[in-house]
Order: structure tokens, then C-alpha cells, then sequence
């Protein structure tokens, strides 16, 4: 089963709390703080695999985590880092975050790499707060929290060729012939179920990877027959064979610009593609009369093609390899060539601005991704760890605006999970 497109939800660790813990050994007098580092969260990687040609892996596991990084510990031992989570899928995948609809990679490449999620550093435990001003800290820094995301996966395979014309105008029997594909044919429409890839090699040695598209039918960009499903992996062809049938079912140039319509209308600029116009099943009677009538309305001359009796595929696998050669590579949509993945960062965000609203109990609550995070780093379980955070906040200028919107003395303020109680 082709699955080529799922959305999933990746979650990097948290990093390991630092630790608040003093030397006691009974040969050292006044030890000092020996307190570790926390480890750093699991990062989150995809790596494409030449070897996959499917997104079913993901039909059923849609979340992926990594482990939380390890507390640090006495003795400054610091904590073990979170494994990293490597995922596989096929060489083609587009990732998108679904929130802002940026493209977070395109892996084309055997083996390329790509961080989705960046797993937490690691607190710092009390060592590392020692001064000549504070020479027994009983602070420690919690781990900074890991990313969560949703993300779409979308497979658009890489194919120099693409061949694309109405159902049953034989191409997949073309595909057949020309590479060990062996794609099953019959003689009825919508044979393909599924794009099907083979590599054409030709006596000189040169090759090129072709795809064998579904059939496309007129309304296939707004979802009739299959072709919505499967237009998406055309837009990495560099070169189109348009193969129209001379059957005579339908009317050949009729069905020519039917099928240039619906590359037009998909929106991915297909319609600039260079384009191999093939006259097929020339096998069929009246097929001449019909060819001439054809190429006549195009302006040029189409090619020929029977692929049972092997008539002009030689002289077709050779044009299309001539003009991928001289086809450069199509950018996709959305894609730039340079991607670049935001690593959290607890110290810096792109919004400084907080709010403070009032919830139905009275409490007062302190929104602001900044200083939200911020403050989630500071360890609130000891006196020393209270005080840090309430002077943060004073910084912040919370005092202030708490006294200007209307906050009285003993009322209750609210930061993440930590509550207390505002004093003029």
C-alpha cells in the first residue's frame, strides 16, 4: 500500500534538572557545593532511506518521543544524556511543520540527515552558581523543556521522467518495456493504483529514473479519479512524457489539452515543464489517419510509439534522455535552498512582551512565552530558588504592572505552576 502523505507529532526530551548538593566528606571540612549539570534531552532525526519507497511506517505510529535527560547528581556527576531518536523514510520526504506551514526540509539525498526536535539542555546544578560572593548556593537550574511539534510528512518521489495521459493509454506497458518494473496491466481504466518508478538504461551506458503516473482524468486537480492523490509526484520530474492514445475512444487533441489543463490547474507551475508529446497505440487501425489530424492541431509533429511491437521506443528513450540532460531541476514549491531549523532557547524569543490576566478565582496569571520560559528554568524548591525568581520577575517590571492594573496586597500571582502572594 502507497501511503505518501501522514501527519505526525514529534516530542524531544527534557533536560535533567541540575542538582543542589554539598561535599560531605569527614577528611574535608567545608567542602562546598558539589552539585552536577542535568543531562540533555533526546534530539529527534529523520534520515531518508533510498531503500523505502512508502510513508506506511507511519500509518499507525503517529508520535514519536525521546527520552528526558538525567538529573545531575552529588559529586558533580552530571546526568546521562536522552538517546537520540533516529527515524527512516524514503528519499523524497518534504517536512512541513503543520502550524505555520514552513518547510523544514527536503530530503532527496541517500543518507541526508535533518534535527525535527531538539531535545533540552541540561540545568546547571549549584557548582556552577560558586562565587566569591555566594560560596554556598542553594540554587539550582531546572532542565530546559524539550519541543513538541506536528509535523507533515509528504513523499513526492524522485523521478527524472514522468509519464502522464488519460488511463489506459499504455503506460504502464511502456514502463514495462523499457525497465524491469513489471508494473501488472490490463485493459481497463485505472489499472495503476499507485505510482510505479523503474530505471531506464540505455546501450551507451546512461540511465534516468522514470515514474508511471495514475491515470489523470478531466477535474483530477479538485479530487476526481486519482490523479489528486499522485499529481504531488510529478512536480519533481524534470522532463513529461504526455502519451495520448490513437486508439480513437477519444479525441486525441481533446484529451491533450484536457490533461494540460489539469497540470495547469494543480498550481505547481507542471504546465513549464519541458514536455515529449507520444502518439500511442499505433498499432490500432486508423491510427495513421488519426496521428496526422493530431500533429496537424498541435503544430508539430508528435512521436510514435507502440510499445507492444517496440515500435519507436528506442528512438522515445533516447529524446527523453537528451532532453533531461539538458533540463535543469525544478525548485519545489515552498522549498528554499537553504533551510534552516529554530533551535529553542530558552534565553532568547522573538516576543518579549507578557500579559497578566485575571482568571475566574482571582488569581492573577502571567502569560508570555518568554518569561514563561525563563522562569520554568528556576528551581523553586528551595528559599534561595524563590528568591532568584521573584527577582527575575521584579526585572520584568511584573511589580509595576501588577500595581497598575488593580493587584492588592495578599492577592495570589501565578507563573507557570508556582503561585504567591503579591505584597505593595
Amino acid at each position: 500500500m502507497l501511503i505518501d502523505r501522514c501527519v505526525i507529532e514529534v516530542r524531544s526530551g527534557k533536560g535533567g534538572d541540575g542538582a543542589v548538593s554539598f561535599l560531605q566528606d569527614r577528611n574535608t571540612a567545608k567542602g562546598g557545593p558539589d552539585g552536577g549539570n542535568g543531562g540533555r534531552g533526546g534530539s529527534i532525526y529523520l534520515v531518508a532511506r533510498r531503500n523505502l519507497n512508502t510513508l506506511y511506517n507511519f500509518r499507525h505510529s503517529r508520535v514519536i518521543m525521546a527520552m528526558d535527560g538525567e538529573k545531575g547528581m552529588h559529586k558533580n556527576m552530571y546526568g546521562r544524556n536522552g538517546p537520540d531518536v533516529t527515524v527512516e523514510v524514503p528519499c523524497g520526504t518534504i517536512v512541513t511543520e503543520e502550524k505555520t506551514g514552513r518547510v523544514l526540509a527536503d530530503l532527496k539525498e541517500d543518507g541526508e540527515i535533518v534535527c525535527v526536535a531538539k531535545g533540552g539542555r541540561g540545568g546547571r546544578g549549584n557548582t556552577c552558581f560558586k562565587s566569591s560572593r555566594n560560596r554556598i548556593p542553594r540554587i539550582a537550574e531546572n532542565g530546559h523543556p524539550g519541543e513538541k511539534k506536528r509535523l507533515i510528512l509528504e513523499l513526492k518521489m524522485l523521478a527524472d521522467a514522468g509519464l502522464v495521459g488519460y488511463p489506459s493509454v499504455g503506460k504502464s506497458t511502456f514502463l514495462n518495456v523499457t525497465t524491469k518494473a513489471n508494473v501488472p496491466t490490463a485493459d481497463y481504466p485505472f489499472t495503476t493504483l499507485a505510482p510505479n518508478l523503474g530505471v531506464v538504461v540505455l546501450p551507451d551506458g546512461r540511465s534516468f529514473v522514470m515514474a508511471d503516473l495514475p491515470g489523470l482524468i478531466e477535474g483530477a486537480h479538485e479530487g476526481k479519479g486519482l490523479g489528486i492523490r499522485f499529481l504531488r509526484h510529478v512536480e519533481r520530474c524534470r522532463v513529461l512524457v504526455h502519451l495520448v492514445s490513437m486508439s480513437g475512444e477519444r479525441d486525441p487533441y481533446e484529451e491533450y489539452c484536457t490533461i494540460n489543463e489539469e497540470l495547469k490547474d494543480y498550481g505547481a507551475e507542471l504546465e513549464k515543464r519541458p514536455q515529449i508529446v507520444v502518439a500511442s497505440k499505433m498499432d490500432s487501425e486508423g491510427a495513421e489517419e488519426r496521428k496526422k489530424e493530431f500533429d496537424k492541431k498541435l503544430g508539430f509533429e508528435s512521436v510514435p510509439l507502440c510499445s507492444l511491437t517496440h515500435q519507436g521506443v528506442n528512438e522515445l528513450v533516447y529524446q527523453i534522455e537528451d532532453l533531461i540532460e539538458k533540463t535543469p531541476f525544478f525548485p519545489l514549491q515552498g522549498v528554499n535552498a537553504e533551510t534552516e531549523m529554530k533551535v529553542y532557547d530558552a534565553h532568547e524569543s522573538a516576543d518579549d512582551s507578557y500579559e497578566i490576566v485575571r482568571d475566574p478565582h482571582g488569581v492573577w496569571v502571567i502569560h508570555g512565552e518568554r518569561i514563561e520560559a525563563r522562569a520554568a528554568l528556576i528551581n523553586v524548591t528551595t528559599d534561595e530558588g524563590v528568591d532568584q525568581l521573584l527577582t527575575f520577575l521584579e526585572k520584568q517590571g511584573v511589580d509595576e504592572k501588577l500595581k497598575k492594573i488593580g493587584a492588592k496586597d495578599g492577592d495570589t500571582v501565578r507563573i507557570n505552576q508556582f503561585d504567591f502572594t503579591y505584597a505593595e
